[in-house]
């Protein structure tokens, strides 16, 4: 997978990740430079979804980071 976050991307991403699942800790958005693979397969298992998903789904958010929709 090719995906690449930076902190501050991660920032404000996180807060769309936690609207749309609130039942996640920060424990579970938890995100390091260079983990990407690590927060993918994290969030999967915790949403219930595939990593393909949650991929597209983090990518659809970077794609419009101004946006209010993930």
């Amino acid at each position: 997978m090719s995906f690449t976050l930076t902190e501050a991307d991660w920032k404000v991403l996180k807060e769309k990740v936690k609207r749309k699942y609130n039942h996640l800790t920060d424990e579970d958005l938890a995100y390091q430079a260079g983990q990407e693979q690590e927060l993918v397969n994290r969030l999967s298992i915790r949403v219930k979804r595939k990593p393909e998903y949650v991929l597209f789904t983090l990518q659809k958010g970077l794609a419009n980071l101004s946006g209010n929709r993930l």
